[in-house]
């Protein structure tokens, strides 16, 4: 993957008209403003590529707290380390005024803007172009990416503006549109980009490989119909990526979050970054030290840990214990000796598979070896982590040049039979064959006559710690009881009080 950046004379930076709080000066790097100069000459069409080139490095450039705030919520993951109202978030007492919450705000929208202003760029090249179909796949995929982030804005605020131009002022005169609207609006999105979209798989982009294609958009479209509970809408999009051939789930369940599994042929969609092979100088990389361990003795001597704010947790560790999880259990959590501890003084849990230690197949030991406590997380998550020996020689960051997979294969299936577990039809998979696909994977026996709970529980397996999915399903189909402390008017976090200064409209929604 090359390193995308905005050509800086074509490219419209749209005006922010929000402030933006710092948390952290070393972790906040603002893109610089650029200007459209006057006089581009719009028939030198070469120049159209460097436009998708820049929304990708947009969409690939998601700042890492939008994740833990979108996830944060369910009861598979515990916010841990000094970030206290993140604490309270995840026990749904929420503050207006948390930087993260405004932050995420922030990080969303200038995407969003700033992926209409290359739009608007794009048109203007067409219109001087013989194959002005190349710019509208380009117009399609960025289409793809507002509609993949305007999901997670409605996720965690519920009603929310859609810009609808690279006017980031016209958000002055918007009116707050509902949840259940928006994710209307993004499955009729999806619908519009489809006919532009290459029908490849996106491991076989030609432009961007790993780039977004048709079926990103139907993975996207079933994402929304689902929130929308419309679960024949949910069935005829999943049908239409199972039946495409495209998509396969990974062998190696474990890899799968590792550097083998990039730009695998489960991977949806899926935020690329890389070192360039080389062990010093330029790189792309997420900020993934947010979930990495605060104490560890790394295989690769002077490979750095992470921050310890992101444990699995109990419950969910006991859930995949009780289920006769070896491969996502081993994947999904990472051991310290306190956890242990901590594991076996739970009734009934004093003696535990033998596979759990505190030390990963790559051989990476969790925890600590001077025998003082662990001060943040006991758990740490797998899925988050990259094997010391997976780095690129010379590199020590924590998780450097690793992707971030967003939608995977394996949710397109389950997604399929949670909606006809609802009601919905397909003549391309049955739920009983979609479930056991995954849990095959997994090395577990196949269901037969599937229920809901069933489908439930192997969305809980196969995606703790991903993306906030396990809330979102106990939300949607009225389950909260399995989370603590939480009541209905807790299903939206509270729109930013900066926000609310310079947008009244979202005041009272």
């Amino acid at each position: 993957m090359k390193s995308y950046k905005f050509f800086t004379t074509v490219f419209l930076m749209a005006a922010v008209i929000f402030l933006a709080p710092s948390c952290d000066s070393a972790l906040d790097n603002p893109q610089e403003d650029t200007v459209v100069e006057s006089g581009i000459d719009y028939t030198n069409i070469s120049l159209r590529k460097e436009l998708i080139e820049g929304a990708y490095y947009t969409l690939y450039n998601l700042q890492w707290e939008t994740y833990p705030l979108l996830s944060v919520r369910g009861d598979d993951v515990n916010a841990k380390g000094d970030q206290e109202p993140l604490l309270e978030t995840e026990a749904f007492r929420y503050s207006r005024s948390f930087w993260m919450y405004n932050s995420t705000w922030l990080n969303l929208y200038s995407d969003i803007i700033n992926w209409h202003a290359a739009i608007e760029e794009i048109e203007k090249f067409n219109a001087n172009s013989n194959d002005p179909g190349v710019g509208q796949q380009y117009i399609a995929e960025i289409n793809v990416m507002q509609g993949y982030e305007l999901l997670l804005l409605a996720r965690l605020w519920g009603g929310i503006l859609i810009p609808t131009s690279s006017q980031a002022e016209d958000l002055y005169n918007s009116e707050v549109t509902s949840f259940e609207e928006t994710m209307a609006y993004i499955s009729n999105l999806m619908d519009e980009a489809m006919p532009s979209l290459l029908d490849v798989a996106p491991n076989q982009h030609p432009v961007v490989k790993g780039g977004i294609t048709r079926s990103t958009a139907l993975a996207i479209k079933a994402m929304a119909n689902l929130e929308m509970k419309n679960w024949q809408g949910v069935a005829d999009a999943t049908s239409q990526i199972i039946q495409s051939g495209q998509f396969s789930l990974f062998a190696d369940y474990y890899e799968l979050f590792k550097t083998p599994g990039k730009l695998a042929n489960e991977n949806i969609l899926e935020l690329q970054y890389s070192d360039f092979g080389q062990g010093s100088g330029d790189a792309v990389r997420y900020l993934h030290a947010f979930f990495g361990p605060n104490n560890w003795t790394p295989e690769v001597s002077g490979a750095s840990g992470g921050w310890g704010f992101w444990e699995p947790s109990m419950k969910y560790i006991k859930f995949m214990i009780d289920r006769g999880e070896t491969v996502r259990l081993e994947t999904s959590v990472n051991f310290t000796n306190e956890g242990i501890d901590s594991l076996q003084a739970q009734p009934g849990y004093s003696t535990l598979p033998t596979f759990i230690s505190n030390t990963t197949r790559d051989n990476d030991v969790w925890g600590t070896t001077d025998g003082s406590a662990n001060p943040r997380a006991i758990f740490s998550s797998g899925k988050h982590y990259l094997p010391s020996n997976q780095l690129i020689p010379g590199r020590t960051d924590y998780g450097s040049n690793k992707n971030f997979i967003c939608i995977r294969y394996a949710e397109v299936l389950l997604m399929h039979a949670e909606a006809l577990i609802n009601g919905a039809s397909s003549s391309v998979m049955s739920a009983d064959a979609a479930v056991n696909a995954v849990r095959s994977r997994a090395g577990l026996g196949n269901l037969s006559g599937v229920t809901l709970d069933n489908v439930l529980d192997e969305k809980f397996a196969e995606f703790g710690m991903e993306w906030g999915i396990r809330f979102y399903d106990l939300v949607r189909h009225g389950k909260t009881s399995e989370l603590t402390g939480y009541s209905d008017e807790d299903r939206f976090i509270p729109y930013p009080l900066q926000q609310i200064d310079l947008l009244p409209q979202l005041e009272g929604n």
